[in-house]
């Protein structure tokens, strides 16, 4: 499991597409996102640097833990 700090994320639209940006990279990732936290969890072969320029391109800062 990677995990990554994503910020800008406030509410279930964000979460759909942070989502759906790592799942387009790798479709059978499992995607856990904690806004609280504002922390994404990613199950996936990918390497972490694909994971972060996928939720970047959706207009995220993101950085692995």
């Amino acid at each position: 499991m990677q995990v990554f700090t994503v910020q800008g994320m406030t509410c279930g639209h964000c979460v759909k597409a942070v989502t759906r940006a790592v799942q387009a990279q790798d479709a059978d990732a499992r995607v856990e996102v904690d806004l609280g936290q504002k922390q994404v969890k990613v199950q996936s072969e990918l390497p972490a640097e694909e994971i972060l320029s996928a939720i970047r391109e959706e207009g995220y800062t993101a950085e692995a833990v």
